[in-house]
């Protein structure tokens, strides 16, 4: 019987015959990704981290890893493909994008991916294959238009980053979209942000204030509003017409109406699927949304997503922190007869970069004051927690009545027995209103100032020594500088967060205080608030706290000394 045309042939076969998909997708220059939205943990296979020029070794399963290895532009294009997918109840997505190798070169790469969700719908896992892209895209016709477009989109996205970079609080993030001249081209006259709270929609509006409706600041997120539907459903709102307006959402429309405003866009913001607000956008001479421009503002709107999620944590953080500190800080100025007292605190507003300043003033046995400012080295809930304990431990040597060196060298003791490495600035000011005494100890801190009645305010001169903390300091190493306050004199005790400001030099700032000390009004409480401004306006960068302590003239009205001082962190009552 001859052999059968077309028949297998009897020879052995390969070992790895038939090869395994990863071989067949390796060979291919493809790879498979698994992302757990749970745990936010990314496996991708060592084929996938070579499509994006990442050595396995260097990928640690996180996604951020992985967006550092893409164009600003195409990460957040990449994130808007994801969570338009994973918001809208698509089983499926893909894009091209490009890749960042080492070498610098932009390389194609396209990726696609199935979505996993539960019973409920929710995405729980995204799961899908890489692929190099290059050649199939190397010689497309239409290669400068794709990349004019992506251009242009980069161009809005970089600058979009770059306004919000320094967007610390939510109405600083709807502030810097609108004052985007690229959203302006875009034909775009009115931005708004909302921010999700506790079931409502906190909408705050980035442009002028005449533009805001009160009535619809807070509102529902089931109510018949674009931006409620956007959020609700996690879809854009487009909008392309006023009679669309009109009829979709009259409630807004009566109060947007004069506007001359001809479209919308209410976008969805999320963070790993999850609301956290929605963003809002007014067009004028705009009748409709290409598939580009919408993909253009998804993009956009992952860049806000971004933005509003780190201020509203930066927020928080602050919130916390700050909270932390008010408690820390003494809750009442006493009643001392002769010595009239005003203290003000001011906290930063960089989120979590709340410090350790700190002042007290504190009554001694015998009737005389002791006024206390300091700062302990840092910027974050450790040095608060460290002023905290510092504060206490001075009080309680100075009401024992011990002498302002031992208070001092028992406080530095202390610190350097604490489990931390921080060590503290301090000025320590004992005053006798009867007599007018005054000794102060100085521990590497900012040097006292006196303003006299109708004279120019003068620094002190008085000795000073290391900070506090510093391991084997003695009494004898804290050296006490005895003078005397005379009747009217006032003492300003400060910490550096009241002079320092990007580009001033400390001399220079030490001789504006001087200057404001003399220039300042005669009441002692207007005078604390005067003092408050010396470093004009800008950014608080970092706390302050002050202290200003005056022996009151003989004759002088009672109520005049121990009045209530005022705090923009806390309110000081005044202990009668």
């Amino acid at each position: 019987m001859s052999e059968r045309k077309g028949a297998p042939t009897a020879v052995p076969l390969p070992e790895d015959w038939p090869a395994t998909p990863g071989t067949c997708l390796a060979l291919n220059r493809a790879g498979t990704f698994d992302w757990d939205l749970d745990s936010g943990l990314l496996h991708v296979d060592d084929s996938a981290l070579a499509v994006l020029g990442l050595p396995p070794e260097e990928y640690d399963s996180r996604p951020e890893t992985l967006s550092a290895h893409l164009p600003d532009d195409e990460a957040a294009r990449l994130d808007a493909v994801l969570n338009r997918a994973l918001g809208d109840g698509s089983e499926a997505c893909g894009t091209y994008f490009r890749v960042r190798h080492r070498d610098g070169r932009l390389r194609w790469a396209h990726t696609e991916a199935r979505i996993r969700r539960d019973a409920e719908g929710r995405p729980r896992r995204v799961l899908g294959v890489m692929r190099d892209a290059e050649a199939e895209l190397a010689e497309a016709a239409d290669r400068d238009v794709f990349d004019e477009e992506r251009r242009r989109r980069a161009t809005l996205v970089e600058t979009t980053s770059s306004a919000l970079a320094e967007a610390r609080t939510v109405p600083e993030v709807a502030d810097a979209l609108a004052r985007l001249s690229g959203l302006r081209r875009l034909g775009v006259v009115e931005v708004m942000v909302g921010l999700v709270e506790t079931g409502r929609i906190h909408t705050i509006s980035g442009t002028r204030t005449e533009h805001r409706v009160p009535d619809l600041e807070y509102t529902r997120i089931d109510e018949r509003l674009p931006m409620s539907e956007a959020v609700r459903t996690g879809r854009p709102c487009f909008i392309t017409s006023r009679e669309e307006f009109a009829a979709r959402f009259p409630a807004l429309w009566r109060h947007v109406a004069h506007r001359n405003v001809t479209a919308a866009a209410y976008l969805p913001l999320t963070t790993h699927g999850a609301p956290l607000g929605g963003l809002g956008l007014l067009y004028r001479r705009k009748a409709e949304f290409s598939r580009e421009e919408r993909d253009l503002l998804s993009a956009l709107g992952t860049g806000v997503s971004q933005s509003l999620q780190r201020a509203t944590l930066m927020e928080q953080e602050h919130d916390l922190a700050e909270n932390l500190q008010q408690a820390m800080l003494p809750r009442r100025v006493p009643h001392v007869p002769g010595a009239e007292i005003a203290v003000r605190y001011r906290s930063a507003r960089l989120g979590r970069d709340i410090g350790g300043d700190w002042y007290d003033v504190i009554r001694l046995p015998g009737g005389g004051v002791a006024a206390v400012i300091g700062d302990v080295q840092g910027h974050d809930t450790h040095a608060t927690t460290v002023m905290g304990q510092l504060r206490i431990v001075l009080r309680a040597y100075a009401a024992e009545g011990h002498a302002a060196d031992a208070v001092m060298a028992h406080a530095s003791a202390f610190l350097s027995d604490l489990d931390t490495e921080r060590f503290a600035t301090c000025l320590y000011a004992e005053h006798d209103p009867a007599t007018g005494r005054l000794r102060i100890v100085r521990a590497g801190h900012l040097p006292p100032l006196v303003r006299a009645p109708g004279e120019a305010s003068r620094l002190l001169d008085v000795d000073g020594t290391l900070p506090l903390g510093l391991a084997g300091a003695a009494r004898a190493d804290y050296p006490v500088s005895e003078l005397a306050l005379g009747p009217g004199e006032t003492l300003l005790m400060c910490t550096d967060g009241l002079i320092e400001r990007p580009g001033w030099d400390p001399d220079e700032g030490m001789r504006l205080l001087a200057e404001m000390l003399g220039n300042g009004p005669e009441d002692l409480e207007s005078l604390a608030d005067w003092m408050s401004e010396v470093r004009g306006p800008g950014p608080d960068e970092d706390d302050m706290a002050l202290v200003l302590l005056r022996r009151v003239r003989a004759g002088a009205p009672a109520e005049a000394a121990g009045r209530q001082g005022r705090s923009s962190a806390h309110t000081v009552q005044p202990a009668f």
